[in-house]
């Protein structure tokens, strides 16, 4: 193997999907400030997830539209009114 091609923090890192709560450890050399104790006893770095496997519709079948500060409605309002002119 080639020398100095990985990462010198590659450590244990608990991943926690904020969506439904769901945590899982594994090993990665993503930075992070957070951490977290985990079920052995033990102190980890903690990276936040938006979105997991447990809650992205691919895996879980379900479509969950997730609109966050009005962006729809936004878009709607800026560029409604120019769509419905080139329609008509």
């Amino acid at each position: 193997m080639k020398k100095n091609t990985h990462p010198e923090n590659y450590r244990f890192v608990v991943f926690k999907d904020l969506s439904n709560e769901y945590a899982f450890l594994t090993r990665s050399a993503a930075d992070t400030k957070d951490t977290i104790v985990w079920e052995d006893g033990n102190e980890y770095p903690l990276v936040k997830l938006e979105i997991s496997h447990t809650s992205h519709p691919f895996y879980t079948g379900k479509i969950k539209l997730v609109d966050t500060a009005g962006r729809v409605d936004r878009f709607n309002t800026r560029y409604g009114k120019k769509t419905e002119e080139v329609k008509g």
